[in-house]
């Protein structure tokens, strides 16, 4: 299993290649992984101790973030190393004060692998959440270096559990300790005869409990808004698009303002999104601020501000679940306790599973529902608040799982 997995990671490789010159986004990651190693060797010294963290993408990295924040803070003499795969969280966080040194990880070759440890030579490694690299792993395992895989999510149909993923399921023993977001996970782990096994939870609910804990004030949505409510579309997609945008130009309900943060923020889909839109619409990157309260729609085409413009919203949606390209945090909006409205396609979401079944998310398949559900929130202002209080109520008994992380580190 182990030459197939090499041929195809060589494979995988010259497709990227390949793909690089017709895709900005992959054209970013081939160019960015040429460099690692030299931002490596010019950034660490062999005496150097480190700590290796990996996230996929930028969400897995604000999930790990709670624990790398406490880590810089308890081993200050330690540098930190911080990969990436995905360019949309490489390119985000490339300049994060967090890290010493942010890369792209490289291909998972052998030879990179071993030459990777060399240069790195962490003391601790923690991958967030999942992917899976077995050379890198394998190396890792041989030299003894301590690994974590954190806030783990298993379903019984990954290759871990079937006939033909054998490697990527040794991959898994390297771990000294995973902890999993949920019993079920546990239980999957547990019939590959891996048993050091912890359910401490989804790292994400302590993370965006620190959100209320920061300076959420952004003026030129106070100035919005008003004294209206506010309903604020988050990392919404096309899909998405199509459950609202007819009740935005058709509801005529008077005290209502719009926030539209759309996942895509390149000036031709929000041009697309503009004109579709028949009230008057500000974007954050051409706004006035002293007009910006004549306007009846926002869109917020920029990075970075949603976690903080949620502190305004008293009604979310969330994007992602109305297509098939993957739920985004409804933790986010949760925290401030208001109600959530997420597309059809939520199931492989654990959180968003619980709070469909709590009533304090609400999932819709057409624009009809999206009309009655808002309406019914905008008009009710004690179901609105019970229905977020729900939302709120769910963040805070299921935080803990940092503390129980970094414990066990600490051992």
């Amino acid at each position: 299993m182990k030459l197939f997995y090499n041929i195809g990671i060589y494979v995988a490789n010259l497709v990227l290649q390949v793909l690089a010159l017709f895709n900005p986004k992959i054209k970013l990651g081939v160019k960015g992984r040429k460099n690692t190693f030299a931002q490596l060797k010019q950034s660490l010294l062999p005496t150097d101790k480190t700590f290796w963290f990996h996230c996929a993408s930028l969400g897995e990295y604000e999930q790990g973030l709670p624990i790398f924040e406490k880590l810089k803070a308890l081993y200050p003499t330690h540098k930190i190393v911080l990969s990436f795969f995905s360019p949309s969280g490489y390119e985000v966080r490339k300049n994060t004060d967090l890290a010493d040194v942010v890369i792209y990880l490289p291909i998972d070759t052998s030879k990179n692998a071993k030459k990777f440890i060399d240069v790195v030579n962490p003391e601790l490694v923690i991958f967030v959440k999942y992917e899976i690299w077995p050379n890198l792993l394998s190396e890792i395992k041989k030299r003894k270096i301590r690994a974590l895989l954190i806030s783990a999510l298993f379903r019984k149909n990954q290759y871990y559990f079937k006939w033909y993923g054998s490697i990527m399921k040794n991959a898994l023993f390297t771990f000294e300790h995973i902890f999993t977001q949920n019993i079920n996970s546990k239980k999957l782990l547990n019939t590959l005869g891996y048993d050091k096994v912890t359910v401490s939870g989804d790292t994400r609910f302590d993370r965006v409990s620190n959100q209320l804990k920061l300076d959420n004030e952004l003026k030129f949505i106070e100035d919005f808004i008003g004294e209206n409510l506010c309903l604020i579309f988050g990392s919404t997609w096309p899909e998405d698009d199509k459950l609202f945008i007819d009740f935005i130009n058709n509801s005529n309900i008077k005290n209502v303002k719009y926030l539209i943060a759309p996942h895509n923020i390149k000036p031709s889909y929000i041009n697309s999104l503009k004109d579709q839109i028949k009230l008057k619409t500000t974007c954050f990157t051409e706004m006035a601020e002293p007009t910006i309260n004549q306007s009846e729609v926002f869109i917020l085409d920029t990075i970075g501000l949603l976690s903080k413009a949620y502190n305004y919203a008293d009604i979310a949606y969330v994007g992602g679940g109305a297509g098939t390209t993957g739920l985004h945090n409804i933790l986010e909006p949760a925290v401030f306790g208001i109600p959530i409205l997420i597309g059809k396609n939520f199931q492989d979401f654990p959180e968003a599973v619980a709070l469909v079944n709590k009533k304090g998310v609400i999932s819709i398949d057409s624009s009809e529902e999206f009309d009655a559900h808002i309406k019914r929130f905008v008009k009710n202002q004690d179901e609105r608040l019970n229905t977020g209080q729900i939302n709120k109520e769910f963040i805070e008994n299921n935080k803990g799982a940092v503390n129980q992380i970094l414990d066990y580190v600490r051992k």
